[in-house]
This record gives C-alpha cells, sequence and structure tokens, in this order.
C-alpha cells in the first residue's frame, strides 16, 4: 500500500512537469493560449454561479461551475496544444509517420515502406479499414509511388480494401491536422483475423528498411555496432 502511494507521489510532479512542458510550447506557435484558457474558465465558473444564485443553490452549483470550468479549460487546452503541435511539425520529414503512430488501437503502422531520391515517402497503416498508405512530399511524385506501392502489395494481399492519402493543402490532398480524422472516418469492413493476415503477409514481404542491403566484408574501422546489436 505504502509503495503504491509513493508511486503515486512520485508521479503526479511528472504529470504537473508535463502539462507545464505542453503549455510552454504551446504558448510559443499560441500566444493567447493563457487568455483563452482563462476566459473560458472564468466564463464557465460565471455562468454556473449565476444561476446559483438564481435557483438558490451558489454553494452547489458555485462547486460544479468550478468542476465543468477546469474540465473545459482542459478540452479546449489539449485542442490548441495539439494544433500547435501539428503547426511545427508541418512541412517537417516524418511528420506524417509521427500523426500514424497516434491514430490509435487496432490500427498497425510502418514508417517509410517507399522512397525516391528527392526523399519523398510513403508510410503504411494496416487496421479494421484496410491499408491505408499515407504519402508525404510532392503530389506528382508521390502519386507514382503510390501505384508502384500498390502493384508490390496487389501480388500479397487480396480482398482488402487500399487507401491513399496525399498530405498537403492542395486540392485533393488531406491537411497534416486532419489525417487521423480522415482514417478515423473510413468505414471498418475487415474482422480482426483479417487484419491480422493482412499484417503478417506484409510483413513477410518486407518494407523500405528490412530490404535496404547491407555493405558486405569486415566492419570498418571506427565503426560502433547499435546499442542492443549482435555481431553475427
Amino acid at each position: 500500500m505504502a509503495r503504491k502511494e509513493n508511486a503515486d507521489t512520485a508521479a503526479n510532479p511528472g504529470r504537473l512537469k508535463q502539462i507545464a512542458l505542453t503549455y510552454k510550447m504551446t504558448r510559443r506557435a499560441d500566444s493567447k493560449v493563457g487568455l483563452v484558457l482563462a476566459g473560458v474558465g472564468i466564463v464557465t465558473f460565471g455562468v454556473f454561479l449565476a444561476i446559483g444564485f438564481w435557483l438558490g443553490h451558489p454553494v452547489y452549483l458555485g462547486i460544479l461551475g468550478f468542476i465543468l470550468a477546469f474540465l473545459a479549460m482542459a478540452i479546449v487546452f489539449g485542442r490548441r496544444a495539439e494544433r500547435a503541435a501539428f503547426g511545427q511539425m508541418e512541412g517537417q520529414p516524418g511528420a506524417a509517420a509521427a500523426v500514424l503512430e497516434n491514430v490509435g488501437r487496432g490500427w498497425t503502422t510502418t514508417p517509410a515502406v517507399a522512397m525516391n531520391r528527392s526523399k519523398d515517402v510513403v508510410h503504411r497503416a494496416v487496421g479494421k479499414a484496410g491499408i491505408v498508405l499515407v504519402a508525404e512530399g510532392n503530389p506528382n511524385r508521390v502519386k507514382s509511388l503510390l501505384a508502384a506501392e500498390k502493384k508490390k502489395m496487389a501480388r500479397i494481399v487480396v480482398d482488402v480494401p487500399v487507401h491513399d492519402i496525399i498530405v498537403g493543402d492542395g486540392e485533393g490532398q488531406v491537411p497534416l491536422k486532419k489525417v487521423r480524422t480522415t482514417m478515423l472516418k473510413l468505414p471498418r469492413v475487415l474482422a480482426g483475423p483479417q487484419v491480422t493476415a493482412a499484417n503478417d503477409r506484409l510483413r513477410a514481404m518486407g518494407d523500405l528498411m528490412s530490404n535496404m542491403p547491407l555493405p558486405k566484408g569486415p566492419m570498418p574501422k571506427g565503426m560502433r555496432m547499435p546499442r542492443g546489436g549482435k555481431m553475427r
């Protein structure tokens, strides 16, 4: 029991530190976040307190207003923090992969399944909606990458729907901040075993990193093995 209390006590400062760090990062991109949160909290609490005086129960409605004000502030802060994070990631290489990693449970993500010399890249996610290929880079170049990846997968997976998303702000493209929402809106047409089978087949096909050829011969002098790596 004492250990659990000590663990909870140690975890609370960590959560508060994380919230403070998130607030600082959000404030860099959104200088009005503090005023907005204060306004939301004051207005929410004030409305419930006024209703409480009108009904003759200012204490009860005041407590409820305080709780709901805190909840409203948390929701608004979460949305503005997410918007600020997307704003900072926009245009950065690998931003779409970071979004895919946080789509939610039920999705298996494989970053960089295809890439060209111009560093246009295609990522893959597999879930109950099927296979989703998310491309980031030059819209004209990534179309050929998507077509090649679809052709390669057609030999491995059958009767699995394939969707493609090109990240961007142009016509027919999906903004980075809407990639997750777009994927979650896709109809779920596969059962759990079908998703597992599709993942196993695609995993057997390999990806860009696993298919990358390794240099032959002795290891160059001065090169270190990665942490956790083993010599064979």
